[in-house]
């Protein structure tokens, strides 16, 4: 599986949390730092989609996405450490946990699998 098939809906949720934050509870950091984040995942994630047009693997954009996932887990996890509310800090922890993970794997073997040209 290619990393923008999971990263452009994973930035979409994250901006759609922050935004939903702001609107419910009027907080500007859930604005900022989830509708900032969700923007940056969603570049990294279109950055990846384009290389992969181009028969390329983007290491740039596999970066972005790893450090956006790993700053979510930590910061997330920390908040949910304190509050113990599994909404939203413990669901965005876990769901970027597991997206660090599977980026870890994409750089791990190389990134996304291009096909080969047929001739």
């Amino acid at each position: 599986m290619h990393d923008f098939c999971f990263t452009i809906p994973y930035g979409m949720a994250v901006m759609a949390g922050g935004v939903l934050g702001y609107l419910r509870k009027g907080s500007v950091t859930s604005l900022a730092g989830g509708g900032g984040v969700g923007l940056v995942l969603l570049l990294a994630g279109y950055l990846s989609l384009q290389a992969f047009h181009k028969k390329r693997n983007n290491f740039l954009a596999f970066g972005i996405e790893t450090v956006c996932a790993i700053g979510l887990t930590y910061v997330m996890g920390q908040r949910y450490l304190a509050t113990s509310k599994i909404m939203p800090a413990g669901v965005v922890s876990g769901l970027s946990g597991i997206m660090s993970l599977f980026y870890l794997y994409k750089i791990a073997t190389g990134g996304n699998h291009i096909p080969p040209k047929k001739e």
